[in-house]
């Protein structure tokens, strides 16, 4: 069942809203245990939020099919905050005041910040998703991030980018460091700048450009005058696509390109780029290269996959569905060995249990990041024209990092798109 509150600002009453109840034949005998939480399903930010959306629905319904959770149903409440963070405030207050749901979960940096002084005033255990380093700056100790960024902060997006680049040979010398000025990144902007310390590279180039740039072509120049060995990007898909088209549209062609890009894990972003995003490195979560390490993604694949065709969405599920789906089995794993809703103990056994999940095994540290960094880094080949299709080949995202993953050896410099 879903119900829509229609509006455009950040008012609680504007925002638009849901509530999903997933359904099954079994008659409960308990009230639900309601799960809140902000989704982008408009602005730039949906093409992300619907994915999770959906299999955050998925895991409701199989879920309740099997007796809910310490028998009780799971109920989704959702809001959207169309990918505004001023938006997310006032929709936890609602969640939380209002409909008094039960747990919440948070989804990306910039939309889990504002979120944060919320949920730690009311001492809420915070269940969040694809966020940046979000605890370096709150030091929460019921926060626990889903994601497998690990416990190196701001650098975990970026570490594996700068491994990779020094097994260049000749070794590279210097860096241009560029990224949209907003909260994710700054943040992946800063833990690269740390990564070039510690590697000793010499810093040429290292700029912000406002979120409403459209037309990229002057940061391509400016980045290719001080002709860098490699080009460090910290930018959301909007950004991402003009980067890499005005890159190409420029010939520019630097040792190693790529990054911090959100968007080119996007089945529509990829189809849309296709062979420009040849030689192109940037990270990833989960890619049909390490399907075979992760079997029991496959299962959850295979029911999304149909439904979001049905609602055009991303119709791969490669990057959000797996993790989004670990996130929730870990709320439920968490509810259960705390044996209810109390949030001192739900946090209590997070620390100290490890997770049972479809992308494995998740222990958290302190700072409630993975224990162990577990991001792909990838690099973007044989592609030919325009298409998703060619995306489902594991040849086409090569895995370069961590080195029990790999798949193949780093090509560089970067060539043409078509190759």
């Amino acid at each position: 069942m879903t119900k829509n509150l229609i509006g455009r600002r950040a008012a609680v009453a504007g925002a638009l809203g849901g509530v999903v109840a997933a359904h099954s034949r079994i008659a409960w005998a308990a009230d639900p245990i309601k799960i809140g939480f902000s989704i982008p399903q408009s602005g730039g930010l949906a093409a992300i939020g619907k994915q999770a959306l959906l299999t955050m629905q998925i895991w409701a319904d199989d879920v309740n099919a099997k007796g809910g959770i310490i028998g009780r149903p799971v109920q989704l409440v959702t809001y959207d905050d169309q990918s505004s963070p001023a938006n997310v405030p006032p929709i936890y207050t609602k969640l939380l005041d209002v409909d008094k749901v039960d747990l919440i979960v948070t989804n990306g940096t910039n939309l889990t910040v504002p979120a944060m002084p919320i949920a730690m005033q009311r001492g809420k255990v915070v269940f969040c998703m694809l966020s940046l380093a979000i605890n370096d700056k709150f030091k929460y100790t019921r926060f626990f991030q889903t994601m497998p960024y690990g416990p190196h902060g701001k650098a975990s997006i970026s570490e594996g980018f700068f491994d990779v680049a020094m097994g260049m040979k000749p070794a590279p010398t210097t860096v241009a460091l560029v990224g949209a000025d907003a909260e994710f990144s700054k943040s992946a902007v800063e833990g690269a700048r740390d990564e070039t310390k510690k590697r000793g590279l010499k810093v040429v180039y290292d700029r912000t450009y406002p979120p409403s740039t459209v037309d990229f072509g002057p940061v391509i120049r400016g980045i290719a005058t001080a002709n860098p060995d490699l080009v460090y990007v910290g930018s959301y898909p909007v950004d991402t696509s003009g980067l890499i088209r005005a890159a190409r549209e420029l010939n520019f062609s630097p040792k190693l390109f790529g990054g911090g890009m959100v968007g080119t894990q996007a089945a529509s972003l990829q189809g849309d780029l296709g062979d420009m995003l040849n030689d192109v490195v940037s990270y990833e979560l989960y890619c049909p290269a390490v399907a075979d390490k992760f079997p029991e993604v496959a299962p959850l694949l295979k029911k999304y996959q149909p439904l979001a065709k049905e609602k055009g969405i991303d119709p791969h599920g490669y990057y959000v569905p797996p993790f989004a789906y670990c996130t929730m089995q870990i709320l439920d794993q968490a509810v259960t060995g705390a044996g209810g809703l109390d949030q001192d103990k739900m946090a209590k056994f997070l620390h100290a249990n490890t997770f049972k999940t479809i992308v494995g095994d998740v222990k958290f540290g302190p700072d409630g990041e993975w224990d162990h960094g577990r991001l792909l880094t990838v690099q973007f080949r044989g592609l030919k024209g325009q298409g998703m299709d060619q995306f489902t080949s594991p040849s086409a995202e090569v895995v370069l990092h961590p080195a029990e993953y790999r798949t193949g050896e780093l090509r560089y410099p970067m060539g043409p798109a078509k190759q």
